[in-house]
C-alpha cells in the first residue's frame, strides 16, 4: 500500500485548518497525520535527518519518499477529491519560485493565522487518521 503521512506544525491555526480542509477533501482516506511536535513527527524528522526545531513546512511521506513546502503541498492537492488535482499543474513552476512564496507565507503564518497554545487533540471520529 501506498502510505501518505502528512506532518504539519500543530500550533499553527492556518496548518491546524490545512488539515482539516484535506480531511474533508481526501475521499479516499489516503492521508494519516501527525503533529511536527509529536513523537511520530519528531522521529519521522530524525529519520529523515530534518531538523527537529523548525516547524516551517509541511512534510509528506509518500511512499517512503520525502517531500517539503511547494512539493508537499502540490501532491496532497493530487490525491484530494473535487478539481483541486488541477493545482498540481503548478509543479511545473521551477521550485525555487514555489519555494519563495511557501517561505514567505509560513514566515508569516503566526502573524496572519495565529498561534495554538497546544496541539488539537483530533475528534473520536478522526482519532484513527492521526499518528499520535
Amino acid at each position: 500500500m501506498d502510505e501518505h503521512i502528512l506532518l504539519f506544525d500543530g500550533l499553527c491555526n492556518l496548518c491546524n485548518g490545512a488539515v482539516q480542509f484535506v480531511i474533508n477533501r481526501d475521499t479516499k482516506h489516503r492521508f494519516r497525520f501527525a503533529s511536527l511536535q509529536s513523537e511520530v513527527g519528531q522521529d519521522t524528522l530524525r529519520h529523515f535527518r530534518l531538523s527537529t526545531q523548525r516547524f516551517d513546512s509541511l512534510v509528506l511521506i509518500e511512499g517512503g519518499h520525502l517531500h517539503t513546502e511547494s512539493t508537499a503541498a502540490l501532491r496532497v492537492a493530487r490525491h484530494m477529491g473535487g478539481g483541486w488535482p488541477l493545482l498540481y499543474a503548478f509543479i511545473l513552476v521551477p521550485a525555487p519560485i514555489r519555494n519563495a512564496v511557501y517561505r514567505f507565507v509560513a514566515r508569516n503564518r503566526y502573524r496572519w493565522f495565529g498561534r495554538k497554545d497546544s496541539c488539537t487533540m483530533p475528534t473520536p471520529d478522526l482519532k484513527a487518521r492521526f499518528l499520535d
